[in-house]
């Protein structure tokens, strides 16, 4: 009995978890595709995004997919409160920061009112939850969510509506998978993996669960076939998650948005069946943040 609890305990399992859902039709598509023919098994719904109501009406029709929150404080867009009842949070066009940079100066001065913060991210778990989806966790643009104070807002309020599943992107501080990074990336992803380790602490007093291991934030925007195979390779035991950004028609993608991201490449890695046959070479379970 107790070297079947050392199996159980010692398998490797597997969620692969598509950002931004709800942000572009072209996005919703890719993550549908991916779920369908891949191996795309969660993605998280940004409760803000002017295709959210395309991805509920998706996600329904595909139930295999784990649906979470992707709380969004950053990104450029609209909020889902007035610009009036978010007046620090906002520019005068009434948009979110454009990103994480541009957030965290304004907040650790100072100049961004805690009880704003709560009430948009209070508004997006609101429809999220009511939208008639199952919630399995949450995560948020640009890892927000583990930034010191915006961190125990978001574990407060995620134990309050009865959420205790959540994203820890913190990524091995040694793995590179192949990828060809630039100097900003590395000292990118340690200052997001330091975050990250501040917040698992927190999430561990407050009884959250999460991945052990996550993948995809060094090589965020540009995995492919390829690097996604590295990663099945060297998939340690227990849980582990990569995040991944998949679209369609990345012509349509690339025009409004200036990140330069991949969505297509991404899209084709979970697709890919040198990559299904890995799974099962590796004896890799793939579940969502439900299995957890």
């Amino acid at each position: 009995a107790a070297s079947d609890v050392y199996k159980r305990q010692y398998m490797k399992k597997l969620i692969v978890n598509a950002d931004d859902f709800g942000l572009h039709p072209a996005i919703n598509a890719g993550i549908i595709k991916g779920s369908r023919d891949g191996f795309i098994t969660s993605t998280s719904l940004m409760c803000s995004g002017s295709a959210f109501d395309d991805a509920v009406l998706q996600a329904k029709a595909t139930p295999a997919l784990g649906v979470g929150i992707h709380l969004t404080l950053v990104g450029g867009g609209k909020p889902l409160l007035q610009a009036r009842q978010l007046r620090t949070l906002v520019d005068e066009d009434g948009l979110l920061p454009a990103d994480y940079t541009v957030f965290a100066k304004r907040w650790y001065a100072g100049r961004i009112k805690k009880a704003e913060v709560v009430s948009e991210l209070q508004a997006q778990l609101e429809r999220g939850l009511s939208c008639g989806l199952k919630i399995t966790h949450v995560d948020s643009h640009q890892h927000l969510h583990v930034l010191p104070g915006i961190a125990d807002i978001v574990l407060d309020l995620c134990s309050a509506f009865g959420i205790k599943k959540i994203r820890m992107p913190q990524e091995g501080w040694f793995w590179r998978g192949g990828f060809n990074s630039t100097a900003g990336r590395l000292i990118g992803r340690e200052g997001l993996s330091f975050c990250s380790a501040l917040a698992k602490m927190k999430a561990r007093q407050a009884r959250f669960v999460y991945p052990q291991h996550f993948f995809g934030m060094l090589a965020g925007g540009n995995l492919n076939e390829f690097l996604v195979g590295e990663i099945i390779r060297n998939l340690p035991d227990g849980v582990s998650e990569i995040m991944t950004h998949p679209g369609m028609d990345a012509e349509s993608l690339e025009k409004t948005f200036s990140w330069q991201y991949h969505w297509e490449d991404e899209l084709q890695a979970f697709l890919s069946e040198k990559n299904k046959c890995l799974l099962e070479q590796k004896k890799v379970t793939l579940i969502n943040f439900g299995g957890l």
